[in-house]
């Protein structure tokens, strides 16, 4: 199936000259040397390897080291040293950045929000200056780049998703070494309406690093290990489990813990993670690679029995093997070719390669230092949003909520957003014709 829905999209492609590949690739730079860049791929080629100056005429800025798509439009980039979130459109041009977010890691949006995490200690609020003695999750406002809410988690928090209304933020404790505390072995869970932490799951896994790759209900997340005594590993955490245990201690059967690490991951077309796992070690300073397809659901099933295999598809291990340094893999999550980046010496100009879905390699290409983040552009220039229709509260779900919702609408009670979202029909009132909607809808009905 995936063959013919990938061979189909290639002709509708080539039949009405839409380009199907077309790739934003974060090169890093050098950390502190304010030489970051973005690559444009498209099609076999690269278009340009400083794509954000040739479009805006400056620079991007020190170490960006994360970008998400928003809507057909707006794409978010997390400029880590420059402390700033750069908003640019999907032709590159810069339209806003957020500047109140220091030392910025990683985001997640849902369309109205874009969610970021924070190694700092203070941030700018529309509400205030706010302080925190560990990391923190900022809340921007893409009515107007502001940030409106913060939120403290653990120390260096790293990767973020959301599910169901809810953020999932790894945290790292990655100061460790040099600041006065240990290394984190958590995940926070934050209501994203909130902003207040609702639980802390501790995995009893040091060192969460890195940005996590998501399957629905199931999250890769990456562990480097303490680089001394404690190995390298990964985990397949399970979101659903873990909301299911909100309002209990219960946590067994939320995450499984596997001997290999997950440094680079990504999500393919059918809900599985491809992994390359880096593993750094102080005591030899020797790198060792490990090389993963996982199966989330059967992981959590077996408890780590089945569904991990020591492999990549096609010749993806074969040629990462042959790589300096591997440094980056991701599937285009429409057409499901695959591309990876090797950093070489992490000092000069690194490697993008192409792989069709089956993993036949299909070019390699010269880009910038450290290239290491991806993101993939629809090809027919439409974001897919997730169908939101009786989602009120906006928690990800359809519920009774949503129905109670409706209700204080039309009691009055609640925010002028809020009740055009609880207009669920779309007639220009709320009224019961809107809950009958939304039980309509939760009963499978459109």
């Amino acid at each position: 199936m995936k063959r013919l829905l990938t061979g189909l999209l290639f002709i509708y492609c080539i039949t009405y000259g839409v380009a199907q590949e077309k790739l934003i690739v974060l090169n890093e730079g050098m950390w502190q040397a304010d030489n970051g860049r973005l690559t444009y791929f498209e099609d076999g080629r690269v278009v340009s390897n400083s794509w954000f100056r040739d479009v805006n005429g400056k620079k991007i800025g020190d170490t960006p080291n994360d970008i998400i798509q928003i809507n057909d439009k707006l794409i978010a980039i997390a400029v880590n040293w420059s402390n700033i979130v750069q908003f640019i459109t999907t032709e590159g041009r810069a339209v806003a950045a957020t500047e109140d977010i220091p030392n910025n890691r990683k985001l997640c949006s849902d369309g109205k929000f874009v969610y970021v995490t924070s190694y700092g200690h203070e941030c700018e609020t529309t509400g205030g200056t706010r302080y925190f003695e560990r990391g923190f999750v900022a809340k921007i406002d893409l009515s107007n780049y502001k940030v409106v809410a913060a939120c403290e988690v653990g120390y260096e928090p790293e990767g973020i998703a959301l599910y169901k209304g809810r953020l999932f933020v790894a945290n790292t404790g990655g100061y460790a070494a040099q600041e006065d505390h240990d290394y984190e072995t958590t995940v926070s869970i934050i209501d994203a309406t909130t902003m207040k932490v609702e639980k802390t799951i501790d995995t009893g896994i040091p060192n969460l690093f890195g940005k996590m790759s998501q399957s629905g209900r199931y999250l890769c997340i990456n562990s480097p290990g303490d680089y001394y005594e404690q190995p390298a590993a990964g985990l397949i955490f399970d979101c659903e489990a873990a909301l299911s245990t909100l309002n209990t201690q219960h946590s067994t059967s939320i995450f499984v813990r596997f001997d290999k690490p997950a440094t680079y991951n990504c999500t393919t077309l059918d809900g599985r993670f491809l992994a390359i796992g880096s593993s750094f070690s102080y005591i030899t300073g020797d790198y060792e690679f490990s090389y993963l397809t996982i199966d989330p659901q059967t992981v959590m099933e077996t408890r780590g029995a089945s569904g991990l295999s020591q492999s990549l598809p096609g010749s993806l291990k074969t040629d990462f093997e042959k790589m300096g340094q591997p440094y980056g893999i991701y599937v285009n999550p429409y057409t499901g070719y695959i591309y990876g980046t090797d950093a070489t010496s992490f000092e000069g100009a690194g490697y993008l390669y192409q792989w069709s879905p089956e993993g036949k390699q299909l070019g390699k290409h010269k880009v910038y230092i450290n290239p290491g983040h991806f993101l993939a552009l629809p090809p027919d220039g439409h974001f897919p949003q997730p169908d939101t229709k009786g989602d009120v509260n906006g928690d990800g779900t359809i519920d009774v909520a949503d129905i109670s919702t409706v209700i204080s609408v039309m009691a009055g009670s609640v925010s002028s957003e809020t009740s055009v979202a609880a207009d669920v029909n779309g007639d220009g009132t709320v009224d019961v014709a809107d809950i009958s909607a939304i039980i309509t809808v939760m009963a499978g009905g459109q």
